[in-house]
């Protein structure tokens, strides 16, 4: 069974920095893309960045500059390292997985985790 989980989340002060790990695991063998999301209370939910199949990196524009994507293959691990935080950068942020296997696509999402910026 595929789970996905998402760790590093916390509270923090405008300007500083956090490091979110998303780990997916049940698979061997399948061809995957790990992806970053976020959804702050009241809003949809929206593209951060993520690897995909081919090693393509993808990255929201808006968060160029201060939002770095990094993948350890070996480890199934997605790391999100979020600099210069700001108020706005508070929101739930969660990790979807697309596992291309046997033929078929399939999505996992993790529980997310919490990230808060205080001004």
């Amino acid at each position: 069974q595929v789970q996905v989980a998402e760790s590093g989340g916390g509270s923090v002060q405008a300007g500083g920095s956090l490091r979110l790990s998303c780990v997916a695991s049940g698979y061997t063998s399948c061809k995957y893309g790990m992806y970053w999301y976020r959804q702050a209370p009241g809003k949809e939910r929206e593209f951060v960045g993520g690897i995909d199949s081919n090693g393509r990196t993808w990255n929201a524009d808006s968060l160029k500059g201060r939002f770095t994507i990094s993948q350890d293959n070996a480890k199934n691990t997605l790391y999100l390292q979020m600099n210069s935080l700001k108020p706005e950068d508070t929101a739930m942020y969660y990790c979807k997985t697309e596992i291309y296997c046997s033929g078929s696509w399939r999505v996992y999402w993790g529980q997310g985790t919490q990230v808060t910026v205080s001004s």
